[in-house]
């Protein structure tokens, strides 16, 4: 019988600071897990690195930067990608970052913008450091998703009710209807359960683009590989793990299926998946000559 999230007692906010009664929420403190994430892993990397000449002190650098391509890529990205006629009427709604809306394919170009900048200041290219960075990332996504399955939003899609792992998320409700209205035929299981049973897509995405992905990328890179190659890697792993998630993800509502019934997401996931699969052959080539 699928899971009730109420049932689970999460909320989304985490805890509130003592005698100001300030709220922090999770959908910001799991950018700071991430952002701390990088920084020991960093430190990690540095050792494994030393050719690169680099002091603990440059990864706060990089770290500045990198927040800045992420927190401005992926707002910008989502603008642009999903919602750009509401923002275009309601421009304030820009700022609302607390409310969510994000993307991580913006997030991506901001980051690699971020990383061309930091490559400047160190005297090195902009690959370099995508490649020092690229396998530190996935963990960051995995506290993400983890936050975002903890908001109970960017839930799954529809599924069988004796999928003991499904969940009945409440935010889902107006989606819930919209599909009664195509299958009448499960009124009673709505009824039952007060919601629809949907995949917690969020989970799935946190052990795929997070877990699995960061074991990859952290195995393949303890041995100095090509330039490119882990950067390409990282690309061609995530738009693929990406790309297979989104068919448990409920597309967003204002947007629904596109083109051949895949989503927005899946779209994006493209260009990755063959610009990464380049990257690696041709820098698996060049190793080679």
């Amino acid at each position: 019988m699928a899971l009730q999230f109420a049932d689970l007692h999460l909320s989304p906010v985490a805890f509130n600071i003592p005698l100001i009664h300030w709220p922090v929420h999770w959908y910001g403190l799991m950018y700071m897990i991430g952002f701390i994430l990088f920084l020991v892993l960093g430190r990690v990397k540095l050792k494994q690195r030393p050719d690169l000449g680099w002091k603990p002190q440059d990864l706060d650098d990089l770290l500045f930067y990198g927040a800045l391509g992420v927190i401005l890529g992926g707002r910008i990205g989502y603008i642009l990608f999903y919602q750009f006629s509401d923002y275009l009427h309601n421009p304030l709604d820009i700022f609302k970052l607390w409310q969510g809306g994000m993307s991580f394919h913006g997030g991506l170009i901001g980051v690699i913008l971020a990383m061309v900048l930091f490559a400047k200041k160190k005297g090195v290219t902009w690959i370099t450091v995508t490649d020092f960075i690229a396998p530190t990332v996935p963990i960051g996504l995995m506290v993400g998703r983890i936050g975002n399955f903890i908001n109970g939003e960017l839930w799954g899609r529809v599924t069988s009710p004796d999928s003991f792992w499904a969940v009945v998320f409440p935010g889902a409700q107006a989606e819930d209807l919209a599909y009664l209205k195509l299958h009448p035929e499960i009124q009673n299981t709505f009824i039952q359960l007060g919601g629809l049973p949907r995949h917690p897509s969020q989970l799935y995405q946190a052990l795929l683009e997070g877990f699995l992905l960061f074991v990859i990328l952290w195995v393949y890179s303890k041995e100095k590989r090509a330039t490119g190659a882990i950067s390409g890697l990282f690309l061609l792993g995530y738009g693929a793990f990406r790309f297979i998630a989104e068919f448990a993800r409920e597309p967003d509502s204002f947007l629904g299926y596109l083109a051949l019934h895949l989503s927005m997401g899946q779209w994006l996931c493209l260009p990755m998946i063959v610009i990464g699969a380049w990257m690696f052959a041709v820098s698996k080539n060049s190793r080679r000559r």
